[in-house]
């Protein structure tokens, strides 16, 4: 009796889930764009002809127009396709698509650090501080400069990858931390790993799928609790580093991000604001290595990929290193405008992959009519960058690799606004000048020193399939750097 009693509850208790889920989809479902319809809590994670939307966002611009309604699960998320409307967006709408989006993974990562309120002082504090402290200016040039040269002299028998990110990861952890680590050393490529598998895993179906249901994953073992174990053990060498630099903290000098931050704390102690305490230092010091080491790094073993695959494009860039610069001095910052064609390359490798950006959502700050619809405050939008990046009214061959979009009729850098890599208005990445920095001086000094070349099976694949492969897997293509006689 009492089993029967217990089932039936139980049923019950499901039928209430369901009905409540469908009826809360169905209110929200028509109060926003149309789009492909969803199953229910599951929404559209797993219909192969929606995601990844960086794969069938085409097929569903034909079909719903530029701006549509997507279910991650039980959660809808606006997309916007094409440079009108993520440009309308972003830029002339910035304001009210500026908010942040409650993420479940990084509540999880953080355990709740960091207020909306206070996200956006300590991003205001962020700019304002690697601004001053460098970013964009010759420091900060020349601590690339210097790892660029750890860089070369430590490819010689290694599989250039692999070093790539250790050299990426060791120009943000000087930042940070004030000091850069050896590519042997078996903490830092650990850490480089965690946070490999970090950025891996928020671009995942499982890290969409956590991201729906969290608090059911939750109850279950499986890689995501790998992950947040990895994310407690790198939170707690951040926090060691953390203990050190106030022992050791002198303000007439000094060091590095992590002494900003202290200071500012100790000067704001006595105001009634708990915004720049340790924790909060922990998990933005925590952000920063992710942001700072996945993208550029990714971009940078893209740009080797490309070079190996188009061999004609890789001599032309060598050819205007050479004629810019002497065998024996370093790229720097200065040159970037007397190479031409090298910046337009660059910039083709930041325009032509196909990048999945759904996993992090902007959302509306208030409530918001955009073209025809009222979002309510607090809606999840996606700019599919994607989408812009090969929009055929921006881009002259948006399916091919082409440097040309980025030259002008004399061959010189041409601007394009459509080139949105590391988002917009309020929502732009805080380290894009560190990024484009690294992407120009690591790129000119590899090529500078090495000619890079395909091995194995990957010789035979074309360029998009290359692409393809390294983002399915996370494991770029197999390549040796050839040293250039100078």
């Amino acid at each position: 009796m009492e089993v029967a009693v217990t089932g039936a509850l139980l049923l019950l208790w499901v039928l209430f889930i369901f009905i409540f889920y469908s009826l809360k989809m169905y209110k929200e479902k028509s109060q926003l764009p149309p789009g492909p319809t969803p199953w229910f809590f599951l929404g559209n994670l797993l219909q192969k002809d929606v995601m990844p939307l960086s794969k069938n966002y085409s097929k569903l611009v034909e079909k719903y127009g530029p701006m549509f309604t997507v279910w991650m699960g039980p959660k809808p998320v606006v997309v916007l396709c094409g440079f009108d409307a993520v440009k309308d967006a972003l830029m002339d709408h910035a304001e009210e698509f500026g908010g942040r989006i409650s993420s479940p993974i990084s509540d999880r990562m953080t355990k709740g650090h960091g207020s909306d309120m206070e996200w956006r002082e300590l991003r205001r504090f962020t700019v304002m501080t690697l601004r001053d402290f460098g970013m964009g200016k010759r420091s900060m040039s020349e601590r690339v400069q210097e790892e660029a040269v750890c860089l070369v002299e430590a490819l010689a028998g290694f599989d250039p990858t692999t070093r790539i990110t250790s050299a990426v990861s060791n120009v943000i952890s000087s930042v940070i931390f004030g000091t850069r680590f050896d590519y042997a050393d078996k903490t830092f490529l650990k850490h480089q790993r965690i946070i490999e598998n970090q950025v891996d895993f928020f671009q995942s179906f499982l890290g969409l799928l956590y991201s729906a249901v969290p608090k059911i994953l939750d109850c279950f073992p499986g890689r995501h609790q790998k992950i947040f174990s990895d994310t407690d053990e790198l939170c707690s060498f951040i926090r060691e580093n953390v203990k050190v630099h106030r022992q050791t903290l002198d303000p007439q000098n000094i060091r590095d991000y992590i002494d900003c931050f202290l200071i500012k704390s100790e000067k704001e102690q006595r105001s009634a604001s708990d915004t720049f305490r340790t924790e909060n230092l922990v998990m933005t010091a925590f952000g920063l290595c992710l942001a700072g080491t996945g993208t550029t790094s990714f971009f940078l073993i893209s740009s080797l990929m490309v070079m190996a695959k188009l061999p004609h494009i890789q001599a032309k860039v060598q050819q205007e290193i050479d004629e810019v610069m002497s065998a024996t001095r370093a790229p720097s910052m200065e040159d970037r405008v007397r190479m031409p064609f090298t910046n337009a390359v660059i910039h083709e490798i930041l325009r032509y992959p196909l990048l999945s950006n759904e996993a992090a959502p902007c959302t509306t700050s208030c409530d918001t009519k955009f073209r025809g619809f009222t979002f309510p405050k607090g809606t999840a939008v996606t700019p599919l960058f994607t989408s812009v990046h090969r929009d055929p009214l921006q881009w002259e061959t948006p399916e091919q690799f082409n440097p040309g979009h980025f030259l002008d009729e004399k061959g010189q850098f041409k601007k394009k606004d459509a080139l949105i890599v590391f988002s917009a208005g309020k929502r732009a990445c805080i380290g894009e000048a560190l990024a484009r920095m690294e992407l120009f001086l690591f790129f000119s000094t590899l090529l500078q020193n090495f000619t890079f070349q395909l091995v194995g099976a990957a010789k035979d694949m074309d360029l998009a399939s290359l692409f393809t492969e390294f983002r399915a897997k996370n494991v770029s293509p197999l390549m040796k750097a050839i040293r250039r006689s100078m």
